[in-house]
């Protein structure tokens, strides 16, 4: 136990100073971590090959975090947003699992595999790694964007599909004829089963319970840990995985009224249990594994990195959706999972494949996540050089996505942003008359402001193409309340290319950023903090000396 412990506090330690060092550097966490990992592991010093023991702290610790991640994930999750997205999560979702599959397979055929082999691997380079995904996405607080929600349906249906595809792998070994069928039949019944007992206890268990645990802030929490937890463990006695468990623990709270309470404490255990994950994928990897497969890696990661993407786009931009919107939410199939490994692994206990093709995935594995977390944090400046090619995945009406020109008012004010603030500003300019066209990438805020009668559409402030889609013409002013200051500036450029000769005001949190707004060419700069602290305090004084606001 002390071992252990003391190898924890030097991961700790050690991820600090290299994440510090990331984050001066300019990169993302995630890979920081994951060098750690490699560090520690029996690649470089070994500190975790010295005890076996000591080891499983650490991976208990990382599937801990992946439960908690995927339950806050399918915590956000609602049965209205399933309504409305789920058509599009299958469509691409199972329209990506059959590209992959079969070009892939068709590629490692070309690269000289057996049969069987060509086919682990083309099912492998399928899947995508929810996790990491959700991660960089929370990161930059696309999450509620449409094409993260988009994003993170698909996964999900990608996760179902692995549990699916290692049931099918296995049941190969059977003698009995049939054997396909009936282990598929057994899929369906379990999922049924698990549908219906999730339904019993979001209809008549948790709500009373939850009223009951909601006394408490603390044991609310450790209520959420052990729900997320304990079905992520009965997913995988029923033969799901932990992810597809704690997804739908997090799903069927995801109408409750504690929701929102739940995720904002789970968030910083979350980004703890999580450093664990990527500690322990780093840990995991062999170089010997590698020898000989770096060519045949190299031509399975290019057509993961980019055929992935395309496939997404295309099925999306069919669907009517901007080219930009399926560009953002192709980025983040653009690599493979950690499922994958998994799924290989599986193959090599089973007889199936050799420890080669492990290696192999092991590596694509290694460079599709390093190169993709570059591609989803950089997506903007990458969509931006990819733009004028990008027309081909994108209808001539891209209906899914409201238009400005469908709407019928003539604004006075374009506001950027309905959340807390943007959307109480809205209200009050609505009400006095002023009119005003909302604008936000978050489909529940659009539907949330639609059931007031405000008029809005969907809209990204980072899509540079945006304000030429927008009735500028009559808006006297366009103001942003989002919170970010590089966006807001690259909206005053984007605003100024389109010739937008009215005011604009922005929202900014501390000085700096405020300087650099005016500097950028914004007409006026509000304080959201201060202002209300001002607001506040004058209330207050006058209270104090008798004079009730």
């Amino acid at each position: 136990m002390t071992a252990a412990f003391q190898e924890i506090a030097l991961l700790l330690a050690a991820a600090a100073g290299i994440g510090a060092l990331g984050l001066w550097l300019r990169q993302p966490l995630i890979l920081a971590y994951i060098v750690v990992g490699i560090i520690a592991g029996p690649m470089v010093f070994g500190w975790l090959s010295v005890q076996h023991a000591a080891h499983d702290p650490l991976d208990l610790l990382a599937q801990i975090g992946v439960a908690v991640l995927l339950f806050t994930v399918g915590l956000k999750l609602d049965l209205h947003l399933v309504r409305r997205l789920g058509a599009v999560a299958l469509a691409t979702g199972l329209g990506q699992l059959t590209f992959t599959i079969l070009f892939g397979y068709l590629l490692a055929l070309a690269l000289g595999m057996a049969h069987l082999k060509a086919l682990y691997i083309a099912v492998a380079l399928t899947f995508s790694s929810t996790i990491i995904i959700v991660k960089l996405l929370s990161d930059k607080k696309e999450l509620d964007s449409l094409h993260g929600r988009i994003a993170v349906g698909f996964l999900i249906v990608q996760d179902i599909a692995v549990v699916i595809a290692m049931m099918v792998m296995s049941s190969l070994n059977m003698a009995e004829a049939g054997g396909v069928t009936a282990t598929l039949g057994m899929i369906v019944l379990k999922l049924a089963a698990a549908g219906l007992l999730l339904a019993v206890a979001m209809r008549w268990v948790l709500p009373r319970l939850l009223d009951l645990v909601a006394r408490s802030q603390e044991l609310m929490l450790l209520f959420a840990i052990a729900w997320g937890v304990a079905l992520a463990s009965l997913g995988e006695v029923f033969g799901f995985s932990k992810e597809v468990g704690a997804f739908l623990a997090g799903f069927s709270l995801a109408t409750s009224p504690y929701r929102e309470a739940m995720s904002s404490r789970l968030n910083p255990v979350r980004d703890f249990l999580l450093l664990f994950f990527f500690l322990d994928l780093g840990a995991k990897l062999e170089l010997t594994a590698f020898e000989g497969q770096i060519p045949a890696a190299m031509v399975l990661s290019a057509f993961v990195l980019i055929g992935n993407p395309l496939i997404v786009m295309a099925i999306m931009g069919y669907m009517g959706y901007r080219k930009r919107t399926g560009f953002m939410a192709g980025l983040t199939v653009a690599q493979i999972s950690e499922f994958s490994i998994v799924f290989v692994a599986m193959g090599v206990t089973l007889g199936h494949v050799g420890g080669d093709a492990l290696g192999l995935v092991t590596l694509v594995g290694l460079l599709t996540i390093s190169v993709c977390t570059y591609m989803v944090l950089y997506g903007q400046p990458l969509y931006e050089k990819l733009k004028p090619w990008l027309g081909l995945f994108e209808r001539k009406v891209p209906f899914r996505e409201r238009a400005a020109g469908n709407i019928e008012a003539v604004p006075e004010v374009i506001l950027f942003g309905l959340g807390r603030y943007g959307g109480r500003l809205m209200q009050r300019l609505h009400a006095q008359g002023i009119a005003t066209l909302g604008v936000d990438f978050d489909p529940e805020a659009l539907r949330h402001a639609r059931q007031h009668g405000l008029p809005v559409c969907f809209g990204d402030a980072e899509d540079a193409e945006l304000p030429a889609t927008l009735p500028l013409e009559s808006a006297r002013w366009v103001v942003s309340t989002l919170p970010d200051a590089d966006v807001n500036r690259a909206l005053i450029s984007a605003l100024r290319a389109q010739g937008h000769r009215g005011r604009v005001a922005v929202a900014a949190h501390d000085k700096d950023d405020a300087r650099m707004l005016k500097k950028a060419g914004a007409s006026l700069v509000f304080h959201p903090y201060s202002d209300a602290a001002d607001y506040a305090a004058e209330i207050l004084q006058n209270e104090l000396q008798g004079r009730p606001t």
